[in-house]
């Protein structure tokens, strides 16, 4: 596994790991308890979805994990601009759809780059 791929699944952890803290602090009602269950399921699928690429067997499966990243990337950005957006966590959700969207165009980037050496 190369520098670059070790770095960008820390980066994705890291992400994940903000993520859930970001959740586990919204408020403890209906709203609170819906966004903190889908912030937390698309951040940690980033990561995991990430790990799973790093051993994809082929160039398809890698194209394949890569694609559920960059979708629950978004799902991320999505969640976290609707937390900023009911100001319930304003500051923290802005430096993560900023993070969020770095990684989104890492693996959209990726995904297109691995689609135009493998023709596929």
């Amino acid at each position: 596994m190369s520098e670059q791929s070790k770095q960008l699944m820390n980066r994705t952890k890291a992400f994940a790991h903000a993520c859930v803290r970001l959740a586990l602090n919204l408020p403890k009602n209906n709203l609170g308890w819906h966004l903190q269950k889908q912030l937390i399921k698309c951040s940690t699928s980033v990561a995991a979805n990430y790990r799973s690429a790093c051993l994809a067997q082929s160039k398809a499966c890698f194209i394949a994990e890569i694609s559920i990243c960059l979708e629950e990337c978004d799902k991320s950005c999505f969640w976290l601009a609707f937390i900023r957006d009911e100001n319930l966590a304003k500051e923290e959700a802005i430096e993560l759809i900023r993070e969020g969207e770095e990684l989104r165009a890492i693996f959209y980037s990726s995904r297109n780059t691995t689609r135009i050496r493998a023709k596929l």
